[in-house]
């Protein structure tokens, strides 16, 4: 982070100072200190037990628990200051009206002290974790690289990656999530990207947005940010998925397409996934090729790869406005990056890991979260691993946020499991009935297909059953926690 005084943070916050009555009792010159004396040298946190020296807290007032209650453990933790909605006498505080917009509006006056640095911006339905941890891969080579681990994608988790960055950093990767219109466009206003990447649209928060169509429109605003061409913007789209002619429209930056299509601009073709399943192909950009191999499960991660390469490339192309593709993708480029891809590891958990048992059975972990399309990659990443001869077990739980189409979406994933051949399906909870209707088909074909009511019943199967030799897909929306029977079943210990 960026050392700040506490009187650089009034000023970004528009917050009042108030140094704790019980503070000045035990430190007789911290009452009358000037803010600009107080130096916050370590880091932003929203979680009292993770403060150390130097730190600022924010207290964030919740659902169930308020951070205003641990302010003073923060403080005698180590943190400096903690920004408050009112003032605590026990601690130093910035007085703010609200301390999620007091938190963004600190990363934007961070970030505009780094004039040279390039933000990439990312959304999309499906795809966005495993597509930052790609990225972050590919431009940690090039220079220093802020790209978090997991999904830091709303009011909370932007700012707070953006607050990790350092003089030095040269690269600040940014995942943005939306569950309306007007969230990404927010968080456009801290943190305005580069460039730009729209992976698909989806049918992922259907329940929320309404329409494809809203979708679309929420996912555009991030397109809508960008500077234009000119001023080296890029966007990044997805030249396979129907949208994005409308989401080209929206943006006033350079287009660069990415795909399997025949005109995308950063092309992959000729995947091979009987390694593994880990895929293998082609990757054009402009005249030149070169030859992936991934170390990530799924066919779907080449199109995840080749939206990478096009930030990658993008970072270069920007410098000198219009962003060209052509002069961009030199011979030496296209080396870099796909030695960067095939050295990429999951960097983010429950995406897609794959562990072998010592008994010989293999866990696909993709339990962080779930939609019909993510659903469909996963069950080709199942077959895929298998390779024809192992026996496919596919473990899913509900969809989540998917309106009045979650009973037609859940039972078209059955479909799709009896479409690939997938051997057994367990399908866990009330809400994945769904999934099971659609795959038994009626009672003559029920054979090799459950429904079970908890994790614990599935747990309890799946350990009776499992010879070696089996591959387990185990996915479903994060509000399920399905991550928590992977976990029992690669350590052979029960569910907590």
């Amino acid at each position: 982070m960026i050392a700040l005084s506490v009187a650089e943070v009034l000023a970004a916050t528009h917050g009042r100072w108030d140094p704790g009555t019980a503070a000045a009792e035990s430190d007789p010159t911290a009452a009358g200190r000037d803010p600009a004396t107080i130096a916050i040298t370590g880091e932003v946190r929203i979680d009292s037990r993770s403060c150390g020296q130097g730190d600022l807290f924010v207290a964030l007032p919740g659902e169930h628990t308020d951070g205003h209650d641990f302010a003073a453990a923060a403080h005698r933790a180590g943190a400096v200051a903690v920004v408050t909605v009112r003032a605590i006498p026990q601690v130093p505080c910035v007085v703010v009206a609200d301390p999620v917009i007091a938190l963004g509006a600190l990363a934007k006056a961070v970030l505009a002290r780094l004039p040279e640095l390039v933000i990439v911006g990312i959304t999309g339905s499906s795809g966005k974790t495993s597509t930052k941890d790609l990225i972050g891969e590919l431009l940690s080579g090039w220079g220093a690289t802020v790209c978090p681990i997991g999904s830091y994608n709303n009011d909370l988790g932007v700012p707070l990656t953006a607050l990790r960055v350092e003089p030095a950093t040269r690269y600040l990767v940014l995942e943005m999530g939306s569950r309306g219109i007007g969230h990404i466009a927010r968080l456009t206003q801290i943190a305005r990207p580069a460039i730009g990447v729209v992976l698909n649209i989806g049918t992922a928060h259907l329940g929320e947005f309404g329409s494809a169509a809203v979708v679309a429109t929420a996912k555009s605003e991030l397109v809508a940010a960008l500077p234009a061409a000119g001023d080296g913007g890029v966007a990044i789209l997805n030249a396979d998925d129907p949208a994005t002619p409308y989401l080209a429209g929206r943006t006033a930056a350079q287009v660069w397409t990415f795909g399997s299509a025949p005109g995308a601009d950063i092309r992959y073709d000729g995947i091979d996934v009987s390694i593994g399943g880990r895929p293998r192909f082609r990757l054009s950009a402009g005249v030149g090729q070169v030859e992936v191999a991934l170390r990530l499960v799924g066919a779907h991660q080449a199109a995840n790869a080749s939206a990478a390469a096009a930030v990658a490339l993008a970072t270069v192309a920007r410098d000198r406005p219009p962003a060209r593709v052509t002069s961009a993708a030199t011979d030496q480029r296209l080396t870099e990056i796909g030695i960067g891809l095939g050295h990429a590891l999951p960097r983010s958990r429950w995406r897609m890991e794959l562990t072998d048992r010592a008994d010989g059975v293999s866990i696909l972990n993709d339990a962080y979260n779930a939609n019909p399309e993510s659903m469909r990659a996963a069950l080709d990443a199942l077959t895929a691993v298998a390779g024809g001869d192992r026996r496919t077990w596919a473990v899913l739980g509900a969809m989540g946020e998917l309106g009045n189409q979650a009973a037609a979406e859940h039972e078209a994933v059955g479909h799709e499991i009896r479409r690939r051949g997938v051997d057994r399906l367990v399908a866990v909870g009330a809400d994945a009935a769904g999934i099971y209707a659609g795959a038994a088909g009626g009672p003559a074909e029920e054979e090799g297909f459950i429904h079970v009511p908890d994790m614990s019943a599935a747990l309890q199967l799946l350990r009776s059953q499992l010879r070696s030799g089996d591959v387990v897909l185990v996915k479903a929306s994060r509000y399920v926690g399905l991550e928590r029977l992977a976990d029992a079943l690669l350590a052979e210990a029960d569910l907590t």
